[in-house]
This record gives C-alpha cells, sequence and structure tokens, in this order.
C-alpha cells in the first residue's frame, strides 16, 4: 500500500520537551534524544572526536514556503565537513533557506529543485572562498560531504554527495520473524567504491593518476576519498590551486574541469506503510556498524535516546577494533580521540504510519533544530 498523500499529523500541540530546539550536552556528546516532526518522531546525536567537530546536522519540519497552501515537509541534513568547519557550517547555515527560496520559485519540490539548491549553495562558497583565500588559503581545501532527506506529499528525495548513508527500515515480508530489513537508499561517493574509481576515470581519461592508492586507501589525486562535494573548490578550479594554497593540496598537473562536484545522486521513492524508519548518519557511524546492524538496534528497543544508543554501540566497535575498554576510550579528549573514530552524526526519522492520514496541521511548526550546537566549533 502506497501513501497516496503523506501529510502532517497532529492535531494537538508538541509537549515542551520534545519542541526544545537546543538539545543537550554531556562530555563530547550533543544529543535530542526525542523530538517531533510532522510525519513522526526523530532522535539525534552528535559525538566530537576532532579539537573542532567538522559534523552539522539540522532537522527542519513545516512549511517549505511562505505560500498557503504550498509545499510542506521535513527536511533533513548531514554535513559532514573535513579540513576545517567552515564548509559544513556554511551549508548547515544555508543550504535548506536556498531550497526554500527555490521550492517558492517553483511551488512545488522536484529533484531539479533539489539539484538547483545543492549547485546555488557551492557557487556562493565558492564566492566566499574567492574573496577570503588570499588571507586564508586554508579555505580553498575545506569541504563537506553533504546528505539530504525530504519527505513531502508521500514522496522521500535522498540527494547526496560525499560518503555519509541513509539507511531505510523497512518491514521484512519474506521473513517469519517479521523483523526489519534494512535498505540504504544513498550511494557512498568514495574512491574506495570500484563504481566511483570507474566514473572518474571514464570523466577524466587523459589522467591517469586521477584515483591512486596513498596510505592504503583509494584517493582522488592521491589527496581526498570523498568524490563529490561542496565545497574542496582546489579541486574544482585551478585558480585555487595555486600559491597560496599549502603545497601538499596542489596537483601537479593543470586541470581543465572539475575534477570534484557538488552535484548530488538523487533517489526519489513512495513511501509505503512497510516503511518504519531511516537513519541519516555521517561516515563515523558507518565505519563501525553494518546497515543491518543499526537497523536491528533502532527496531529492537525505545525510540527515546535512540540515536545515542546507536553512537554509544559504534564506540563500543571502535574499542573492540583497538583491543580497548569503551570506558577508556570515552576517557580520551577531542583531538586525540579522532585516532580512534571520526566525528560521528546520528538522525533516526521515524515514518508512523498511524499519524500520516491526518490532514490537519500540527500546532507550534515550523520546527528547526541545528545538532551539535555547544561543542567545540570553531578555533
Amino acid at each position: 500500500m502506497v501513501f497516496s498523500c503523506l501529510r502532517p499529523f497532529w492535531e494537538g500541540g508538541v509537549s515542551d520537551e520534545k519542541r526544545d530546539s537546543k538539545g543537550k550536552v554531556k562530555g563530547l556528546m550533543w544529543y535530542k534524544d526525542l523530538g517531533e516532526h510532522v510525519y513522526g518522531e526523530f532522535s539525534m546525536a552528535v559525538l566530537q572526536a576532532n579539537e573542532v567537530v567538522e559534523d552539522q546536522s539540522q532537522v527542519e519540519s513545516g512549511p517549505f514556503t511562505t505560500i498557503s497552501p504550498g509545499p510542506h515537509g521535513t527536511f533533513i541534513g548531514i554535513y559532514d565537513g573535513h579540513g576545517g568547519p567552515q564548509a559544513a557550517s556554511f551549508v548547515n547555515n544555508n543550504l535548506f533557506q536556498t531550497f526554500q527560496s527555490i521550492v517558492h520559485e517553483h511551488d512545488k519540490v522536484s529533484e531539479e529543485v533539489i539539484k538547483e539548491a545543492f549547485t546555488a549553495t557551492d557557487d556562493e562558497f565558492t564566492r566566499i572562498v574567492r574573496k577570503q583565500w588570499k588571507q586564508k588559503p586554508h579555505i580553498a581545501s575545506q569541504g563537506t560531504c553533504c546528505l539530504v532527506g525530504i519527505i513531502c506529499n508521500g514522496k522521500l528525495y535522498i540527494a547526496n554527495a560525499g560518503d555519509s548513508r541513509v539507511v531505510m527500515g523497512t518491514l521484512d515480508k519474506m521473513s517469519s520473524s517479521r523483523g526489519l530489513r534494512a535498505m540504504q537508499l544513498s550511494t557512498d561517493h568514495n574512491a574506495k567504491m570500484e563504481t566511483e574509481r570507474e566514473e572518474l576515470r571514464s570523466l577524466h581519461p587523459h589522467d591517469p593518476d586521477i584515483v591512486v592508492q596513498k596510505h592504503k586507501a583509494w584517493r582522488v589525486k592521491g589527496i581526498i576519498q570523498v568524490t563529490r562535494s561542496i565545497g574542496d573548490v582546489y579541486l574544482k578550479s585551478i585558480e585555487f590551486n595555486t600559491d597560496p594554497l599549502p603545497s601538499k593540496y596542489r596537483v601537479p598537473i593543470p586541470f581543465s574541469k572539475p575534477i570534484l562536484r557538488a552535484e548530488p545522486s538523487i533517489s526519489v521513492l513512495k513511501l509505503h506503510t512497510d516503511d518504519r524508519f531511516l537513519i541519516f548518519a555521517s561516515d563515523g557511524l558507518w565505519d563501525h556498524l553494518t546497515n543491518q546492524e543499526a537497523v536491528d538496534i533502532v527496531h529492537n528497543n525505545p525510540r527515546h535516546g535512540i540515536a545515542r544508543r546507536l553512537v554509544k554501540a559504534a564506540l563500543h566497535q571502535a574499542a573492540k577494533k583497538r583491543e580497548m575498554r569503551y570506558s577508556d576510550l570515552k576517557k580520551i579528549d577531542a583531538g586525540v580521540r579522532r585516532h580512534f573514530h571520526d566525528d560521528i552524526t546520528v538522525i533516526v526519522v521515524f515514518l508512523d504510519e498511524q499519524h500520516v492520514h491526518k490532514s490537519s496541521f500540527i500546532n507550534g511548526f515550523p520546527l528547526s533544530i541545528r545538532g551539535g550546537a555547544g561543542l567545540s566549533q570553531s578555533c
């Protein structure tokens, strides 16, 4: 059965606890144990590993435009920065607003609207780099993976540039235990994937070094593992691949077309009653948990605090790999912690079947929450 029209659900208000948009901080962890979006509930957690946290994230739920009635729904974003926090922070502060403006112009959500929002955000960050990079050359080597999910009008749009990932937990009708099957909905844009290496080679047939192995990993130009991103302008325009850019980021042979690109891969799915929840996470989680392990944890535990539970499960695995106790890993400070695991961001979004057919709009929306507030986000 397909949801013919996925509509907001709540006829009354939302509790103060669930409406809190600040979350809480405990040590290196920021978390929002449970909140409500217009189609169900959600849980968020961010764990810092870098000296300055490079992951950014958001949940926006409510109207997408000022037009009434107009498109409305839930927007989820995971932005896993690298080289510094500035690109991820910029995307967190601008992508959704850009998306809203384009939706307002077209009065609909579509693949074209989403692509335009990604491109416009990347172009605007490039303009900032152009103004600043002579004084702050390192900004040219900052970038971010960008994973977005949009639930609107009975459809789920997934747009991804980078190696963050979204996995759906959906009812497995073939299983006698009535368990949930993990379904990966995004493509990992990482040079470790053979399909990504093949695509780069086909786009750059005259460059034998477009992907090479370095430090035991496949890397684009021997520098970076992700193959798509917002930012990283030093690998998109030759004007930024020169002095004063640090030499470790420069490529020896000039390039005539972008090596990395911001264009996302996009998939569109109709939501079904068997679809129970979505797990959005940066690669810090998926480095330690399989898709099915993550789905099983969510399925078999209470919703409250489930994002934190996933982070904790990943930490247990990280400690196990280093043959150390979980309690000892937790004592390690940010910065040094990066040698054991990456920043980890998790957003679990529940799709509540009993609510999706109600037509009334929830009082108190729109909701806007940014993950990680209160953690160290600037030098």
